[in-house]
């Protein structure tokens, strides 16, 4: 039988989408609960986010943060209230629904066969996007494929924010000492899940872009990227 899983949802400027996406992982089961982590966001997310609450106690929970501070920090600080309230399964999603709440019940029976990490992946056999220009295609398969020559991973998509994690997996790689803060804290976590010899199931599904809002992919965020991977490896992970 599955554990109860309760999906970490970074939001910044999110108020268009966040009525969307967070009705439709409920409704993938329920023992599903949403921990929304918004970061001051000047749209109302995060009052909207404090109204699902209200409606859907014990269901979704709201962290307000004072400013936004990037992908990896909110993700730190979601992971970090999730585990204190005893959940026994994290996830982690984007909120702009290019994750589709249908795979969660695909990546839970990954976990339930073994797996102590199960990734949605874009770049494993079946898995695909929809909307991307050949542009931005090249660049995540790109940077994907730099980090695994840089750090000497087995992982196909490694900038991958579609996750279910056991509660030891998560504490095995302590996402709180993780060091980057952009897209590549996903690579970071990566990183230390298999220097932890964590079993890692990458499952395909279909990514979708941005239906409203813009992206908040950035050069800064790809200079992060480039910049510290090397420096991971030399660290070790430590």
């Amino acid at each position: 039988m599955s554990a109860p899983v309760t999906i970490v949802l970074p939001t910044f400027d999110e108020a268009e989408n966040l009525p969307v996406i967070v009705p439709a992982i409920l409704a993938t089961g329920p023992d599903v609960s949403v921990l929304v982590v918004d970061d001051a966001s000047p749209d109302g997310t995060g009052a909207l986010a404090d109204r699902l609450s209200a409606e859907l106690p014990g269901r979704v929970a709201v962290l307000h943060r004072a400013r936004k501070a990037g992908l990896g920090p909110a993700l730190v600080a979601g992971f970090s209230r999730a585990l204190e309230a005893g959940a026994a399964v994290v996830g982690q999603m984007d909120a702009d629904r290019s994750h589709d709440p249908a795979m969660l019940p695909t990546l839970r029976a990954a976990l339930d066969a073994g797996a102590d990490v199960a990734v949605g992946s874009r770049w494993v056999e079946g898995g695909r996007t929809r909307s991307w220009g050949v542009g931005r295609r090249l660049l995540s398969r790109g940077g994907s494929l730099y980090a695994r020559l840089v750090l000497g991973l087995r992982g196909r998509d490694l900038t991958a924010g579609y996750k279910l994690w056991r509660r030891a997996a998560l504490l095995a790689v302590d996402p709180a000492k993780v060091t980057t803060t952009g897209y590549a804290f996903q690579v970071e976590l990566a990183f230390r899940a298999e220097r932890a010899g964590l079993r890692i199931a990458e499952l395909p599904i279909e990514f979708h872009d941005r239906r409203v809002g813009r992206s908040k992919l950035s050069s800064g965020v790809v200079r992060e990227a480039v910049v510290r991977l090397p420096m991971l490896r030399l660290r070790g992970g430590r």
